[in-house]
């Protein structure tokens, strides 16, 4: 899937919702008397096999048995789901963590309170036929992204890291699916598929792929999918949130004693998706959903946000030294906080 950044505009109205403060919204999730207490939940693209935890809890009644009525709603265009947590018009924003930083940066007060995936998916994905294998035979090759800044970023590193010339890459933004252009030729490679659905999709169609995740190739770890809302929720409903996180952890943990059944779920809800593919790619999914050392489902890892805000530093994307200050939070997770 291409994954999309709040864009300049969008952060730029970041900044001026920041100005007036986060603070002023936080009543939005006051439950109406005499109802189940209302979240609304942004996801950052389509419905997908990264949110099948999510659709499993709604299936089972996981959210239900926490008194939470949540309405899943899908992002009109790149920019939404951060913009609408920041104007108060959703309450909780599936986003990335580099996404996160940026909106800080712009003096957002916005927080992740829990990692979906926990890792990144973002890969140097092509066909066989290319015989792309490692991030040195990228030289003199043409490589499609989709458009995001810090993806420029990423392939700037790993081709430094590989001991590559960037100026003999040609990179290219591509507006169309990142699949067709790999499938029809127009570009030998791109950096902004995942290896857990382009690769897959791919590998479906019996075109081979080689597949590089970022962090296997000189860019930092990072969580690339988070739970986000705004700092004053955490102030004002954490009890809110925190039973909304132990449902989700509750129908991840489902998904992974039954990946046919959460996938069947997660179709059926969404009856477009192709069911073939989004099992594998749960399947190939579900240790990333997890952490490791015996941490509650959610878990992130400051010291790891706080080397990949650094990478970002040192790559002109942050400013604010304050971006990565609490950027993250584990206290509502299962077993945490009071």
């Amino acid at each position: 899937m291409i994954k999309r950044l709040i864009g300049a505009v969008a952060l730029a109205a970041l900044a001026a919702l920041a100005v007036a403060g986060c603070g002023e919204v936080a009543n939005t999730i006051t439950p109406k008397p005499g109802t189940a207490n209302q979240l609304t939940v942004e996801l950052d693209w389509f419905p997908n096999a990264d949110h099948v935890g999510i659709y499993e809890a709604q299936t089972l009644g996981y959210f239900k048995q926490a008194d939470l009525d949540v309405h899943l709603e899908t992002p009109g265009n790149a920019a939404t789901p951060l913009g609408l947590l920041a104007a108060g018009k959703v309450d909780i924003a599936i986003s990335y963590e580099p996404d996160v930083l940026l909106a800080r940066n712009q003096n957002v007060a916005l927080v992740s309170v829990g990692a979906i995936v926990q890792r990144p998916l973002t890969s140097i994905i092509s066909v066989g036929s290319q015989h792309i294998t490692t991030p040195a035979k990228l030289a003199g090759k043409t490589v499609g992204d989709a458009g995001i800044p810090y993806q420029h970023d990423f392939l700037q590193t790993i081709l430094k890291q590989a001991g590559v010339n960037p100026a003999s890459v040609k990179e290219i933004d591509l507006n169309e699916d990142l699949v067709t252009a790999m499938l029809t030729g127009k570009v030998n490679a791109t950096l902004g598929g995942y290896w857990n659905y382009e690769a897959i999709e791919l590998d479906q169609r019996h075109r081979h792929p080689n597949v590089i995740p970022v962090d296997q190739a000189g860019v930092p770890t990072y969580d690339e999918l988070v739970f986000v809302v705004r700092k004053a929720t955490i102030v004002y409903h954490a009890q809110l949130i925190r039973r909304f996180l132990h449902a989700v952890a509750r129908g991840y943990e489902a998904a992974r004693a039954n990946p046919v059944a959460a996938a069947q779920n997660l179709v059926k809800l969404n009856p477009g998706l192709d069911y073939k593919l989004q099992l594998a790619a749960v399947e190939a999914t579900l240790t990333s959903f997890f952490p490791t050392g015996g941490h509650p489902w959610g878990w992130q890892n400051a010291s790891q946000w706080n080397v990949f805000a650094n990478w970002m530093f040192k790559e002109g994307l942050l400013s604010n030294a304050n971006a990565p200050v609490d950027a993250s939070d584990n206290e509502l997770l299962a077993g945490q906080g009071v």
